[in-house]
This record gives C-alpha cells, sequence and structure tokens, in this order.
C-alpha cells in the first residue's frame, strides 16, 4: 500500500478544493451541506483543514475559533483546551487504506503541538453512522454527551480522547 501524504487543504489548487467540497456534499447526510462561500469560511477558520489530494479531508477547530455550531459550542461549554472535529470524508475508493486514521494522527500531532489537552467530535446517532462509530471506538474516542438538534433532523453523542 503506497503511504497516505497529508497536504493543507488552503495550499490545493481550485480543483483539489473544488474536489474535497463536493466530496464533503456527497456525504452531506453525515457532515452537512456547504456552498463554496460556507466551505471557504471553514477551511479559512480551522486550526487544522487537511487532506489526501481530492479524496480524504478532515477540518477542526480549536476553542478560538469565530465558529456558530451547536456541537462546537457544546463542547465550548465544557472544556477548555480541545480541538474540535467538525468533518471528515473519506472517498469510497480510498477506504480502509487508512486515510482517515492518518488525518487523524496528523492532528494528534498538531493539536499537542499546540497544547490542546482533548479532541473531540460528535458522531450522528439519527441518521446513524456505524462505520464512524466503529472508527472512533478504534481510534480510542469516549462518549461524553447527546443532543438533538432541533430543526435538522439529527441526534447526534458527543465523544472525547485526551491526549
Amino acid at each position: 500500500m503506497p503511504p497516505i501524504d497529508i497536504d493543507t487543504i488552503a495550499t490545493q489548487p481550485d480543483a483539489i478544493r473544488d474536489a474535497l467540497r463536493e466530496l464533503n456534499n456527497l456525504h452531506q447526510r453525515e457532515t452537512s451541506y456547504l456552498s463554496p462561500e460556507k466551505w471557504d469560511f471553514l477551511v479559512a477558520n480551522a486550526f487544522s483543514a487537511t487532506c489526501c489530494g481530492g479524496q480524504a479531508l478532515l477540518i477542526a477547530f480549536d476553542e478560538t475559533a469565530p465558529y456558530d455550531n451547536p456541537n462546537f459550542n457544546w463542547f465550548s461549554e465544557r472544556f477548555v483546551r480541545f480541538a474540535y472535529v467538525d468533518r471528515i470524508v473519506v472517498a469510497d475508493g480510498l477506504r480502509g487504506q487508512g486515510a482517515a486514521r492518518r488525518l487523524y494522527d496528523n492532528l494528534f500531532d498538531e493539536s499537542r503541538a499546540a497544547g490542546h489537552e482533548r479532541i473531540v467530535c460528535e458522531i450522528n446517532a439519527v441518521p446513524p453512522n456505524p462505520a464512524s462509530d466503529a472508527f472512533h471506538q478504534k481510534m480510542g474516542f469516549l462518549e461524553v454527551g447527546s443532543a438533538e438538534l432541533s430543526g435538522r433532523g439529527k441526534t447526534v453523542r458527543y465523544f472525547a480522547k485526551d491526549l
């Protein structure tokens, strides 16, 4: 299996950035739809926005981010130092090859270097996302809460992994 390179989304050519936004939008049921403007906002304000070519992405914010999101806000009310994984998406053709693990390992390294105490994320309970459940369990994340996102048709479970 060839090594999986991790790059910064912001430095990618427009074609790769567009492919990553499209990949996100193909999985909007699990993540959420991103307009070009919202995509640009997320990438510009992220603590970490990384990718594996146009085939996988991870966008995370730290506690200082200007991000108004109910899941991010839930963590902000409970933790002082953290990196919040807003979304991770891997194209079907790259699944099972270690891309998600490499993206997370990179985030763990960046977060430790910045002095963050934990990585946090949410996983949909409704609609369910069993692949994400299994992956995050293998990565050592523990459930720390849950919420129903009114008006969005989603119930989420909140997870944390201490660094």
